[in-house]
């Protein structure tokens, strides 16, 4: 069993049940301090709920929560001023100032006059915001906003940040603002808990990843580790002609499996193939060699290894884009 003192969050057997729906099933993990978790799952998985629980926000129907050293049930309080929570949407008020909104957020923490003045002052240079720090929010991008209002979440330094679906409808500038401050928060020595419907993002950004589907943990790895379960490198053929994919199989031979074969052979829109490159790059050359005297038009080949969207399709049988929603604030509740 590990020790809260090894852990910055730790989580064994945590149950949640709103009557009849049971939407945590005795979910365990943990993440060391100056971490970054990934929480992926499918529509209604349990994530939410999750960070509810540890955000102190539900209390856990059975089961052991601990945040920067303090249960969730015992000690709430303790654990709400360890923590900061950041949802889809910018908690800011609109009419003020950015600055004005970081002074607003340090005497609402405790701070006096001058000392939320001063914090505020150095939160806007940190996040590179001096200049925009001076205008009225409502005349932001959403990627300012964003950025403002993690800042107002480090008002007063937490332990663990919660960001949930961070950069949802941020242009991909704006997304990588918001990486660069996870990233940040990590070598603050910080921990972050990240859920997000972006692969790309989770693969780039988390340190470990847990899948949670029907409110339990299915798989908890790196994101290599996570990969590398679903399958080794694979080769991918794509004619410039669907209708040439048949003649591909045909002289790959049998370097296609049989599972594989069959699937091409049954109906449907087949534009490439895909074949397992145990042998790496001498499997590609030997695809070239039985490839170059059918002289296909090929718009693309090469060696291809598996995405966490493969992982995520192969865990849970759905894609991240069909099976994650953009706005899962409900999910778990009845």
């Amino acid at each position: 069993m590990l020790s809260y003192q090894d852990q910055s969050v730790l989580v064994e057997d945590v149950h949640k049940s709103y009557g009849d729906v049971h939407a945590l099933k005795g979910i365990s993990f943990s993440a060391p301090a100056g971490s970054v978790l990934g929480i992926l799952g499918p529509n209604g998985a349990g994530k939410t709920t999750m960070v509810k629980v540890l955000s102190t926000l539900v209390r856990p129907t059975r089961g052991r929560a601990v945040v920067a050293g303090h249960d969730v049930v015992a000690e709430p309080a303790a654990v709400r001023r360890s923590i900061m929570m950041t949802g889809q949407f910018a908690a800011l008020d609109e009419t003020l100032t950015g600055r004005e909104n970081l002074i607003l957020f340090g005497r609402l923490m405790g701070l006096d006059r001058a000392s939320a003045r001063h914090r505020a002052d150095e939160l806007l240079r940190e996040f590179d915001l001096v200049d925009a720090g001076r205008r009225p929010v409502k005349g932001y991008s959403g990627g300012m906003r964003r950025r403002v209002d993690i800042a107002c979440g480090l008002v007063v330094r937490p332990e663990v940040v919660f960001l949930d679906e961070p950069t949802t409808g941020l242009d991909p500038r704006s997304r990588q603002g918001v990486w660069a401050l996870v990233s940040a928060l990590k070598n603050q020595g910080i921990t972050v808990l990240l859920t997000t419907q972006y692969l790309e993002e989770a693969d780039v950004l988390s340190d470990n990843i847990i899948v949670i589907d029907k409110g339990t943990v299915i798989a908890e790895g790196t994101a290599n580790e996570l990969k590398a379960s679903t399958g080794g490198s694979y080769c991918e053929i794509v004619p410039v002609e669907p209708q040439a994919v048949p003649r591909l199989v045909e002289a790959l031979g049998d370097m296609v499996p049989s599972d594989i074969r069959a699937e091409l052979a049954s109906p449907g829109d087949h534009d490439r193939v895909s074949i397992p490159a145990g042998d790496g790059a001498a499997t590609l050359t030997e695809v070239l060699r039985r490839v170059e005297p059918l002289q296909i038009e090929l718009a693309d080949i090469g060696l291809r290894r598996p995405s966490l969207d493969d992982v995520f399709l192969s865990l849970t049988g759905h894609t991240a884009s069909a099976a994650v929603s953009p706005s899962p604030a409900v999910e778990g509740a009845p």
